[in-house]
């Protein structure tokens, strides 16, 4: 089955850190860049970072030089390791990799 979870949301105090991660089911996995979005509320839905099935990376200018997106090939698992954490970082995060959305996981950074 086509599938994508998100976990390691949760809530932060300003300047910190968080990762989330995005486990996806191999067919995924193993051909697809994958993505992180973000939705906060009342706003579009909007793109954060990619990484490609090789590796290559890049994020949005609101993030660049805060988070870093990776990928564990072993695990079938991308990763958004977030630091300095702003409150307009709150959000529901999304992993999304060929049109497949995963659930989303809410992050909450309190001022």
């Amino acid at each position: 089955q086509v599938q994508l979870v998100e976990s390691g949301g949760g809530l932060v105090q300003v300047g910190g850190s968080l990762r989330l991660s995005c486990a996806a089911s191999e067919s995924i996995f193993r051909f697809n860049t994958i993505a992180w979005y973000r939705q906060a509320p009342g706003k579009q839905r909007e793109w954060v970072a990619e990484v490609t099935r090789l590796g290559w990376t890049t994020y949005a200018d609101s993030v660049k030089r805060r988070f870093t997106i990776s990928r564990d090939d072993a695990k079938n698992t991308v990763y958004l390791q977030m630091a300095n954490l702003k409150p307009e970082d709150t959000a529901v995060y999304y992993c999304e990799s060929g049109a497949v959305w995963g659930q989303g996981t809410q992050v909450t950074v309190s001022s």
